[in-house]
């Protein structure tokens, strides 16, 4: 019995998902567990895999289409039945929670094309030609109209793919150049390769040894997503950012004091980007239209505060969400930030992971930069950057002395906060950063 699949649901805020690969072809054999296609939804990439096996039927949504979850994308079959094709876009079964084949991201395709050519095939010869590894658009069928028969897989096994003809010169051609006679295309009676053809591969080949060769690298996955998300926020929003420079010093001698007071405690591991994001939750709840999203035609202003932590990965940034910070202590928010980081890394995020965000804070002060203006992440309001601490001369109590200072740089939609009040917001934020004792009095749960 035909099966029809669909585009899974993963986690409770996925609405849809993008069709983004395809591993099968029409006609092609799938067993249960095998990897069918690649979903994309909010920065997340993930493998479905067959829950059943048979021939791949139908594919129903195109590679590159974005559809609602619970789309039909696809039917496959039971061998030799014929079901009625699916005309457009069909709403199926909604699958709550579908597992993803791995909770890693798919690996970026390289070689091959997103769909492959129907090559027309008995069943017998592609369950034959999988189990013997054969790609089936190498062998020359010498069924009916050209149809591949087991006979023909089990020939090109053995025998390997046939040897192109070519005249004796262009032979003598190839062995000297040592070239690959596959790479060589023959236009000679029959696909014959002539001395023609071998030259010009030769100057082909020249040409490319002298020519520098440019880098390409696909414009898909989560560098697609950024870009989209990126460039919807600037075209959205109106976007200001203002900058204040921090004297971190008492921040720096606190961290350290708990890290001296802990430090046989392998689970205490707190950072500097654990303070600011227990500073700015505390502050946010004092300043709610900082911790509010713009949707349709209303401003939500959010009881509680879900940071968006931003978090670099070598394929591009993903920005995992850490829900209730302004009610949990800084070991939680450290135990907490450090686990999304790792299952950012690794890739085993969730769709709910990654959404639902009231405020974001981007922190670039492992790397040597000062300053940034980081772009909001819509529909959010606010986004803190953080740049380096560094050592340099400042007046504290009326002297010049060497502090540890730091930029804080506060993106923030203009059409729904003004400059007073975002200057009010980032001013806290910094008093509480310079003097990290005095959030205790913003503390609604215990260290």
């Amino acid at each position: 019995m035909a099966v029809k699949v669909t585009m899974p649901k993963w986690g409770m805020t996925m609405k849809e998902g993008k069709i983004s690969k395809w591993f099968k072809s029409e006609g092609d054999t799938i067993e249960k567990g095998e990897s069918f296609f690649e979903v994309e939804t909010e920065k997340i990439t993930n493998v479905v895999e067959a829950t059943t096996s048979g021939i791949v039927f139908q594919i129903v949504v195109s590679a590159g289409t974005k559809v609602p979850v619970g789309t039909i994308v696809a039917v496959i079959a039971e061998p030799g039945e014929q079901p009625e094709r699916i005309e457009g876009i069909q709403a199926g079964e909604v699958v709550e929670e579908a597992k993803p084949a791995s909770g890693r991201p798919a690996p970026t395709p390289t070689e091959e094309p997103a769909e492959k050519k129907f090559v027309p095939a008995t069943p017998a010869a592609r369950r034959l030609a999988k189990e013997l590894g054969v790609e089936l658009a190498l062998v020359v069928g010498t069924g009916p109209n050209g149809r591949i028969i087991e006979a023909d897989v089990k020939r090109f096994h053995e025998e390997g793919p046939p040897t192109p003809k070519m005249t004796p010169l262009a032979a003598e051609m190839i062995r000297q150049a040592e070239l690959d006679i596959a790479l060589i295309e023959g236009t000679g009676e029959g696909g014959k390769i002539t001395k023609e053809d071998v030259q010009r591969f030769l100057d082909l080949k020249k040409h490319e040894d002298v020519t520098p060769h440019v880098k390409s690298i696909p414009f898909n996955g989560i560098r697609r997503s950024i870009a989209e998300n990126m460039h919807a926020s600037l075209h959205n929003t109106a976007q200001l950012t203002m900058f204040t420079e921090v004297d971190v010093t008492e921040m720096i001698r606190f961290r350290d004091m708990l890290r001296e007071e802990y430090k046989q405690d392998d689970t205490v591991r707190v950072s500097y980007n654990d303070i600011i994001i227990l500073a700015t939750s505390r502050v946010l709840k004092h300043h709610p239209n900082m911790n509010s999203t713009l949707v349709a035609e209303e401003i939500l202003l959010h009881d509680s505060v879900h940071m968006g932590i931003a978090v670099a990965l070598p394929e591009g940034l993903i920005v995992p969400v850490l829900r209730n910070a302004d009610k949990k202590g800084l070991f939680e928010i450290a135990s907490e930030a450090r686990e999304l980081a790792r299952k950012a890394r690794e890739g085993t995020l969730t769709v709910d992971e990654v959404t639902g965000g009231t405020f974001t804070i981007s922190n670039l002060s492992m790397f040597q930069v000062d300053g940034v203006t980081p772009i909001l992440k819509s529909p959010e309001t606010g986004i803190l950057g953080i740049g380096r601490v560094k050592a340099k001369p400042a007046v504290y109590n009326g002297q010049i002395a060497i502090r540890s200072m730091m930029f804080l740089n506060l993106t923030f939609d203009h059409q729904i906060v003004d400059g007073a009040p975002a200057a009010e917001f980032l001013q806290a934020v910094a008093r509480y950063l310079e003097n990290p004792y005095l959030i205790m009095t913003l503390l609604t749960k215990q260290l």
